[in-house]
């Protein structure tokens, strides 16, 4: 089978790869890009674990050709925290325990800044069905949420 050339951007870094047409996002991160950060759950979309940007949409990776990122802009949890400084909403899921496992967290921290960054002051109710797509088997959600609009808070506050 023929391989596929894409240039693309990813966290902000030009990156060019050779795939399978039928390769997923997920793959492709994972694999020559060297991205681990982005987990697999389901491979099928429903769990969200998978989360990316896609020019500053949230998709499910597991679900996406990496030929669609041809000349695209793709966000990874490894692009969230800016050098040695966590992003606000990683420092906060530290502080506040919103994590257990790790395998829905990197999902769910970029499904909280896709709403973050289109909400800026969400409801709690808000918060919840922004992050409904991303499941998680070890917790209730509660610190997770906590989290989230303790962030926005501070983000506010910050501006």
């Amino acid at each position: 089978m023929a391989k596929i050339h894409v240039s693309a951007t990813v966290n902000g870094e030009p990156v060019e790869f050779l795939c399978d047409a039928s390769a997923s996002m997920l793959d492709v991160l994972r694999g020559p890009l060297g991205l681990t950060g982005t987990k697999e759950g389901c491979g099928s979309g429903d769990c969200g674990a998978c989360s990316i940007t896609l020019d500053g949409r949230l998709v499910c990776a597991c679900l996406m050709l990496a030929a669609e990122a041809e000349g695209r802009e793709i966000g990874t949890i490894e692009g969230m925290a800016q050098g040695d400084h966590l992003h606000p909403l990683q420092q906060k899921f530290l502080e506040m325990a919103a994590l257990q496992c790790g395998i829905c967290t990197p999902g769910v921290l970029m499904a909280a800044r896709a709403l973050l960054e289109k909400n800026p002051d969400p409801t709690e109710e808000e918060v919840r069905f922004g992050l409904a797509g991303n499941l998680c088997r070890c917790t209730g959600y509660d610190k997770i949420v906590r989290a989230v609009l303790e962030t926005a808070a501070e983000m506010r506050r910050a501006a």
